[in-house]
């Protein structure tokens, strides 16, 4: 982004409409790259000298020096001295105490006996005397990433975004709505979807714009801009506050604002440390439930919610949505309150900070809502998305037979619940004919006969792990119980088989 300094928009008709560059600056553009590469082991004064020679080839000197900005990022500067800068001036000044410095001749002397004292030359106490300051840095190194045509575009990025440092408020219309409520979560900053007749609109404010204007969130709102200008189609207005005078900023894509080819400023995170800290802790259980980040937006009267995360039950067509309700401003509840008054028909939990006390008002609104302080507890959410589970074992096992006959010889429960999608409970009182449950995996009677005959009382276990889980099974403690054995460990060194 460009400094305030840096601005260039036109004020014209009461708009704020930014000045951006075009290709007939492309020289200016390269020229500005080539100033730097060409001052490389040169003083910043040196290249300050140049830059204001070519100030005068463009229309604006601040678009130049908007270049220059840009361009800077990319240079390395040092301080190159034969002796400490600092060490120099404490020796000179010492000894021009020593001498009297009154005349040119004096300053010399001075120098001198500096130069004597510390065992170099009088020129290198000359050239280190004030080799630290900015103008006598040393250009080390310039690795640009820019073309011309890429530093133009990377301006204009800029130049719009220093043009939102002093937005109170922004709508964006996006083909990506849901991409850029995510980055607007991720900056921290309160937002609306709105339905309008052009379609839905994202209304993003900062945390404290429900009581005054602010500009605190106006580089929050630039950053935003990233976001919205990598989608293909979108339209974006701002509320500026413009030294005590609002005025309307007007963006879209229609304008040459494009996102180059680098880094972005924002990771892709999640909007608070609770939300990953849920998530890192959810996925790490085998549930029946996968977690699905940020789903489709639920209708809320005349705008729309998205909540943070989904449930979806891997044996149905259901979904529970999950939203986490941090603490924040008293307006900030009243406004997520009122949305939920009007989500219907869905299933909802509702995860809020205790120190909120809306725990009673959510389930006012019949969505199921969990406390919690610092952390969301996995046990509470479990024992809410277990309240759903009867119900849909019952409808999910309500077409499936009370006798069951996989072809297989060797079945796991688990696996023979997949091929029907139904979950493991609700196969586990079914009648298997054909096989006998060995733990948790079916088992023919003549694969159990096959397994007798070839293990016997003194085998080594390793063995008779190996002949068991030939066939198929992997539990072969469980198959060895069956089949009247126990094993006698003998430290590490392995264990026997024997019969009970």
């Amino acid at each position: 982004m460009l400094t305030k300094d840096l601005l260039r928009v036109s004020r014209a008709g009461g708009g704020y409409h930014p000045q951006f560059a075009g290709r007939e600056h492309r020289p200016l553009a390269a020229k500005a790259i080539g100033t730097y590469q060409g001052h490389v082991d040169h003083t910043a004064g040196d290249l300050e000298d140049a830059l204001t020679d070519l100030e005068r080839e463009a229309e604006d000197f601040k678009l130049l020096r908007g270049f220059a900005r840009l361009l800077e990022h990319d240079a390395a500067f040092e301080t190159r001295a034969p002796v400490d800068p600092e060490r120099a001036r404490r020796s000179a000044f010492e000894a021009a105490e020593s001498v009297g410095v009154v005349t040119v001749a004096d300053r010399e002397a001075a120098i001198d006996r500096a130069a004597s004292g510390l065992a170099v030359s009088s020129d290198a106490i000359e050239t280190s005397l004030f080799a630290d300051l900015d103008d006598r840095q040393i250009l080390t190194s310039f690795d640009s990433r820019w073309s011309p045509e890429a530093l133009i575009a990377q301006y204009n990025l800029s130049l719009a975004q220093t043009a939102l440092f002093d937005a109170t408020e922004i709508r964006v219309r996006s083909v990506d709505p849901k991409g850029l409520v995510s980055a607007v979560k991720r900056l921290g900053l309160l937002y609306e979807v709105e339905k309008t007749p052009a379609g839905r609109e994202l209304v993003v404010t900062g945390p404290t714009g429900l009581f005054r204007a602010t500009r605190r969130y106006g580089t929050q709102f630039a950053r935003l801009l990233r976001s919205v200008a990598k989608t293909d189609d979108w339209t974006l207005s701002a509320r500026i506050d413009d030294r005590g005078t609002e005025r309307e900023l007007r963006l879209s894509a229609e304008d040459p604002i494009r996102v180059p080819g680098v880094e972005p400023l924002v990771e892709d995170r999640y909007d608070s440390g609770v939300e990953a800290d849920f998530a890192a802790r959810f996925a790490a259980l085998d549930l029946d439930w996968e977690l699905v980040r940020e789903p489709e937006p639920l209708a809320a009267g005349a705008s729309v919610m998205i909540p943070d995360f989904a449930f979806d039950y891997r044996f149905a067509d259901f979904r529970v949505f999950f939203e986490i309700m941090g603490f924040w401003t008293p307006e900030y509840v009243e406004t997520k309150l009122s949305k939920l008054d009007t989500v219907e028909d869905v299933e909802l939990l509702v995860a809020v900070d205790e120190s909120l006390g809306a725990g009673e008002a959510i389930e006012a609104r019949d969505h199921r809502a969990i406390q919690y302080s610092g952390t969301v507890r996995i046990k509470d959410v479990r024992d809410a998305l277990r309240r759903y589970e009867a119900d849909l074992e019952t409808d999910s096992a309500a077409d499936l037979p009370d006798e069951l006959e996989p072809e297989a010889d060797v079945l796991t429960l688990a696996d023979l619940a997949e091929q029907h999608g139904v979950s493991e409970s609700a196969i586990e009182d079914r009648e298997f004919p054909e096989h006998e449950l060995i733990g948790r995996t079916l088992v023919r009677p003549d694969v159990l006969a096959e397994l007798a005959d070839r293990i016997e009382d003194g085998m080594e276990f390793a063995t008779a792990e190996t002949r068991i889980g030939e066939t198929g099974i992997d539990d072969a403690s469980t198959v060895l119980a069956e089949l009247g054995y126990r094993v006698v460990w003998d430290g590490l060194s392995g264990g026997t088989v024997r019969e009970r």
